[in-house]
Parts: C-alpha cells; sequence; structure tokens
C-alpha cells in the first residue's frame, strides 16, 4: 500500500507539474488576431494619347496686322516735290503771312508717311538772315512736326536746335515776329525734319530765307 499511495503521489505530483507547465506556456504564447488580406492595390492603366492622323501639316501661324495708327518709326518714302502739289501751295501761303517777302531754299521735303515717320534734308544757315521752316499735310494725316537739328558726325546723335509747339496739319518755327536766325557769325550746316506724328499720307516742308 505504502509503494502504491507513493506512487500515486509521484504521479499526481509529475502530472500537477506537467499540468502547472503547461498552463504558463499557453499564457505566454502570443495572441494572434486575425487579420483580413489587405486588398492588393494595382496601378490604373496608362492612358496613351491616340496616335495623330497624317496629312497636311496645320497652318502656320503668322502676326496680326498693325492696328490702325499704329506708330512705325522710321524713315517715310521720299517723293518728288511735285507730288506734294497739293501742299505746297499752303507752305507758300504761311510763309508769306509768317516772314513777308522770304524766299524758299531748296526745294520742298517731301514723302508719303506713315505714323512716327520722318524724313531729313540738309541746309545752311546763314549768319544775319532770317528763317522760318513750314510744314504741311492734307488729311488723313492728323500730326505733322518740324525740327532743326545740327549736323553731328555720329548718326542719330544730332542736336535738336528748334521745333514747332503746333498742333495740327501746319507746323512752323520762326513764326512772327521771332524768325530763326544762325547764332554764329559763319554758315552752320543743319537739317530740316519733318515728321508726321499722327496719321498717314503726304506731308511736306520747306525752309524759307530773307
Amino acid at each position: 500500500m505504502r509503494f502504491s499511495s507513493g506512487l500515486t503521489l509521484g504521479v499526481c505530483s509529475v502530472a500537477i507539474a506537467f499540468g502547472s507547465f503547461g498552463c504558463k506556456k499557453k499564457d505566454n504564447e502570443p495572441q494572434y488576431a486575425q487579420q483580413p488580406y489587405p486588398q492588393q492595390q494595382y496601378p490604373q492603366q496608362q492612358q496613351y494619347p491616340p496616335p495623330q492622323q497624317t496629312g497636311a501639316p496645320p497652318p502656320a501661324q503668322t502676326a496680326p496686322p498693325p492696328a490702325a495708327g499704329a506708330c512705325t518709326p522710321g524713315p517715310a518714302q521720299p517723293m518728288d516735290p511735285s507730288a506734294g502739289a497739293a501742299v505746297q501751295p499752303i507752305l507758300g501761303q504761311i510763309a508769306s503771312q509768317e516772314l513777308p517777302g522770304s524766299k524758299p531754299v531748296g526745294s520742298a521735303l517731301t514723302g508719303n508717311f506713315q505714323p512716327c515717320q520722318t524724313l531729313e534734308a540738309q541746309a545752311q544757315l546763314q549768319p544775319g538772315k532770317c528763317y522760318v521752316v513750314v510744314g504741311a499735310a492734307a488729311p488723313p494725316v492728323s500730326e505733322v512736326n518740324v525740327k532743326i537739328a545740327g549736323v553731328m558726325p555720329l548718326p542719330g546723335s544730332a542736336p535738336v536746335m528748334a521745333q514747332d509747339s503746333d498742333t495740327g496739319v501746319q507746323a512752323v518755327i520762326g513764326r512772327k515776329p521771332n524768325c530763326y536766325k544762325n547764332p554764329l557769325p559763319v554758315p552752320v550746316p543743319v537739317k530740316i525734319i519733318l515728321e508726321v506724328q499722327a496719321g498717314q499720307g503726304v506731308a511736306a516742308a520747306q525752309l524759307y530765307e530773307k
């Protein structure tokens, strides 16, 4: 009986020991929660542009034409003085009013102008003389300017010595009682400049001397 009892106690002890070990092992095992499998994201299919149709190339882009009245600086188209027959009588009439007894020096400066274009001609201003410069044009020209500029060796660097202060289709330098005079005791080369500031058409200018 003792052997049996001892054996029984021993078996129970071993069972208890193994049972306790098994319980602890289960307690220490990590608990994994069942996770759903993530849905796999696939990249969107790349859209390719449709093939271009072959054929005639598209028309070339052209620059729009300049707006009416746009300023186009530069030289005007020179014309024979006879082309300004419509305005030359006006030049002589104004000169006789501003400087009676004056005579034209050389030919009239005449051209066909676009807005902001100019024409120029050289002249000699004699000492002790009175001068008047007259410019005129017919519609659709609406603004004419005349200037006297010095002649310099470098193009574009000639200083303006006098210019009109009129508005409209007539311009005068040397209105009475103050004609324009050469301030030096020797002849001075100058440029007579005719400019159309607004409008387009035929304009003319003339230097008169007394």
